[in-house]
């Protein structure tokens, strides 16, 4: 008990300096540099803010539905962006990322996906596939998506990060009722990432799962920062609080996105989107000061209201 409230004490006291050593980074042309966070195995870091492909990617050929798509990633990439995250679930995404990153050219980013499919056999010709589809001779991230035939999987993954074939072993669940399970994983050693739920309105992760990681030196990844797009219903034509330009915000983007990766425990948040517009609205979430633990409370408690 005494590790875990130490290592859970100290990632909470160190935050609010980490994150403005970070924020006063400068990048290229003197902009603000994106925070980074360490994955805890390793302290290899990562930008706060990474690119989901659910839903967006899963586009076909056309010039038309394509362009967007490389003008995020574009934006994504000279921003400072690295992490994104894919599934076979996701359709065509990851063959569509794998060609618009090709053709983009310049540093590998970060690529996380999945295997989502039951038996051994099944899930190794899963992820044979997705190293094809996104153009991978090593996948950084591979994670079993919704903890689908879990027990078989881990053991494979494991195998191939020691064979060098995967840099790091996640789990992933959408369903809060599947937390304890999570839990029981990220606590009983042997997964580097995982990926959950969590934003400004559904904070059930912070009750255990996000402490859980941090005390286990898990990295976190979250997905739905915005709820599938719901937050924005909830404030459509409200005006920004008064306290958005102490964080730096200037949208609701910003705002939800400045919540989430404030918090000491998560790696980086992947939200997903077509439009360059919105890519380029997330990124500058991730630059400049983030909330402390008391703006946050007052963050959570006027979106309550």
């Amino acid at each position: 008990m005494k590790r875990r409230l130490s290592r859970r004490h100290f990632l909470l006291a160190s935050a609010g300096g980490m994150l403005s050593v970070a924020s006063r980074a400068r990048g290229a042309g003197g902009a603000v540099a994106m925070v980074e966070r360490p994955i805890p195995r390793t302290r290899e870091t990562l930008p706060v803010v990474g690119l989901g492909t659910w839903q967006t990617f899963d586009v076909g050929g056309s010039p038309e539905e394509r362009a967007p798509l490389a003008e995020v990633i574009r934006l994504f990439l000279a921003g400072g962006g690295r992490v994104i995250d894919s599934s076979p679930m996701y359709g065509r995404a990851e063959s569509v990322a794998g060609d618009l990153l090709a053709a983009a050219g310049g540093p590998r980013p970060f690529l996380a996906t999945k295997v989502w499919t039951t038996g051994k056999a099944a899930g190794e010709a899963q992820m044979r596939e997705s190293f094809r589809r996104l153009r991978a001779d090593r996948m950084d991230l591979m994670q079993v998506h919704n903890l689908l035939d879990w027990e078989t999987h881990l053991p494979v993954l494991r195998e191939w990060k020691e064979k060098g074939r995967i840099r790091y072993v996640g789990i992933t669940h959408h369903a809060t009722s599947s937390f304890p399970l999570l839990e029981k994983l990220v606590a009983g050693g042997g997964v580097d990432f995982v990926q959950l739920p969590y934003s400004i309105a559904s904070r059930e992760a912070e009750r255990r799962l996000l402490p859980a990681a941090a005390d286990a030196g898990v990295a976190v990844l979250v997905m739905r920062p915005f709820e599938e797009g719901a937050l924005f219903t909830t404030v459509k034509g409200e005006p920004l609080p008064s306290w958005a330009g102490e964080i730096g915000a200037a949208s609701w983007a910003q705002v939800f996105l400045k919540f989430v990766i404030s918090h000491p425990a998560v790696t980086s948040a992947i939200p997903a989107t077509r439009r360059p517009d919105h890519m380029s609205d997330n990124l500058a979430a991730g630059a400049g000061p983030l909330p402390d633990e008391r703006m946050r409370r007052r963050m959570a408690t006027d979106f309550r209201a």
